[in-house]
C-alpha cells in the first residue's frame, strides 16, 4: 500500500500541471508502473486532447503488457471528445489498476471499474483518497450543481474596509497575498467583477503569473454600458446585459461574448441564472473579485460557497465596507459564518470560511 500511495502521489502531481485548463474534463494524473519503476506517465492537458492515461501508455509502449496503472480518476469507458480510455487500458496489456476516486459523472460513475474487472483487470480503488479527491472536487461539484464552484476573494483592513473613501484600494493587502491571487486565478475557470469595479479601475482580470493562463472574465453589466475600449474585454470575456447584445457591435467585435439575461425591478440579476449560465459553459470554479454590492449580492443571495479574505494589518477610520445591506437590529441576525481556515500571508492573515447551513 506505501509503494501505492507513491506512485499515485506521483500522478497527483502530474494531475496538478492541468488545474484550471481541463475544463469542462476534470485535471486526471496517470502513471504506469512495471518492476518497481514507472515507465510512463502523462497528464490531461485541456478538453479535446488525450486523456492521461493515453499519454501515461503511449510512454511506455509495449512495456505496459502486465504492468500496474495508477490513475487519479477512475477511467473512462464512454466516447466523448475522445476515445474510452478502458479500450486503450485494455489494448496495453494492464494487469493492474489503482484509481484514486470513483468518477462523480454518472455516465461513468463505476463503469469503467466494472468493465475493467469484467476483463480480468484487477482494479484497486482508494489510494492517497484525500488527494485525488481534492483535485477533482470543483469538477465533482459541477457535476452535482450543474453550476460552478463559487468563491468570494477579497481584501480588507483590520476594521473592515476594502477602499478608501476615494475608492482607492491599492494596495491593501501585500505583494504576497496578490500573487496567491494569481494563483487562484491560474487554477479557477473565471474570476467575475461588476461594472462599477470596470468602470473605475479598468482591471485585466488576468492572470500575472509565470507560466499562468488566463481565466474567463466575468462582468454583470445589467445596463450594458460597459466601454468598448474596457481592457478585460475580448476573447474569454462574457458580459451579463438585460439589454440586447446586437445593440452595442463595438463591444460583440472585441471577440466578448454577451448574455442576455433578465433582470429584476431594481435591474438584476438572479445569481442562479449566472451561475447557470456559467455552469453550461462547462466553468467548474468562479472567483467573484467585485466590489461590495457585488459581493454584499452574492452573499445575501446564500450561492457563495467558499470566503477567501485578506485581512491586511491596516486602518482606515473609514472608507468603503466589504458589505453593505440594511443591518439587522441585532447581532443576532447578523449572517453566520464558519471559519474552516486561517494562515499568514506576507503579513496579512488570509481567512477561509463558509456560510453557515
Amino acid at each position: 500500500m506505501k509503494g501505492d500511495t507513491r506512485y499515485m502521489m506521483r500522478a497527483v502531481a502530474l494531475a496538478r500541471k492541468g488545474l484550471g485548463r481541463t475544463a469542462p474534463n476534470p485535471p486526471v494524473g496517470a502513471v504506469v508502473v512495471r518492476d518497481s519503476h514507472i515507465i510512463g506517465e502523462g497528464f490531461h492537458p485541456r478538453a479535446g486532447e488525450p486523456h492521461a492515461e493515453v499519454f501515461a501508455l503511449r510512454q511506455a509502449g509495449a512495456a505496459a503488457w502486465g504492468a500496474t496503472l495508477y490513475v487519479t480518476l477512475e477511467p473512462c469507458s464512454h466516447f466523448g471528445r475522445t476515445p474510452p480510455c478502458v479500450d486503450a487500458i485494455l489494448e496495453a496489456g494492464i494487469a493492474r489498476v489503482v484509481v484514486g476516486v470513483v468518477d462523480p459523472n454518472p455516465v461513468v460513475a463505476g463503469r469503467g471499474i466494472r468493465t475493467l474487472r469484467e476483463q480480468g483487470v484487477k482494479v484497486e480503488v482508494g489510494a492517497a483518497r484525500k488527494q485525488t479527491a481534492e483535485l477533482t472536487a470543483w469538477y465533482a461539484f459541477w457535476m452535482r450543481h450543474k453550476r460552478p464552484y463559487l468563491i468570494v476573494k477579497a481584501a480588507m483592513t483590520l476594521d473592515g474596509r476594502i477602499a478608501a473613501p476615494s475608492g482607492d484600494s491599492k494596495w491593501i493587502s501585500s505583494e504576497e497575498s496578490r500573487a496567491y491571487v494569481h494563483e487562484l486565478r491560474d487554477r479557477a475557470d473565471g474570476v467575475l467583477v461588476g461594472i462599477g469595479t470596470v468602470e473605475k479601475d479598468d482591471p485585466l482580470l488576468t492572470c500575472r503569473r509565470p507560466g499562468g493562463r488566463d481565466p474567463y472574465r466575468i462582468v454583470i453589466d445589467p445596463a450594458y454600458v460597459i466601454p468598448p475600449a474596457a481592457r478585460c474585454l475580448g476573447e474569454r470575456a462574457v458580459i451579463f446585459t438585460a439589454g440586447e447584445p446586437q445593440s452595442r457591435p463595438e463591444v460583440l467585435k472585441t471577440g466578448s461574448r454577451v448574455v442576455r439575461l433578465p433582470a429584476d425591478e431594481s435591474g438584476r440579476f438572479s445569481w442562479i441564472d449566472v451561475l447557470s449560465e456559467l455552469g453550461s459553459m462547462g466553468l467548474h470554479a468562479v472567483v467573484a473579485e467585485g466590489g461590495s454590492s457585488i459581493l454584499s449580492s452574492l452573499i445575501r443571495s446564500r450561492m457563495v460557497d467558499e470566503l477567501l479574505v485578506f485581512v491586511a494589518p491596516k486602518l482606515l477610520g473609514g472608507g468603503v465596507p466589504l458589505v453593505a445591506w440594511d443591518p439587522p437590529d441585532t447581532v443576532a441576525g447578523a449572517v453566520p459564518l464558519v471559519v474552516t481556515g486561517a494562515r499568514i500571508i506576507g503579513g496579512d492573515v488570509l481567512v477561509s470560511a463558509r456560510l453557515e447551513d
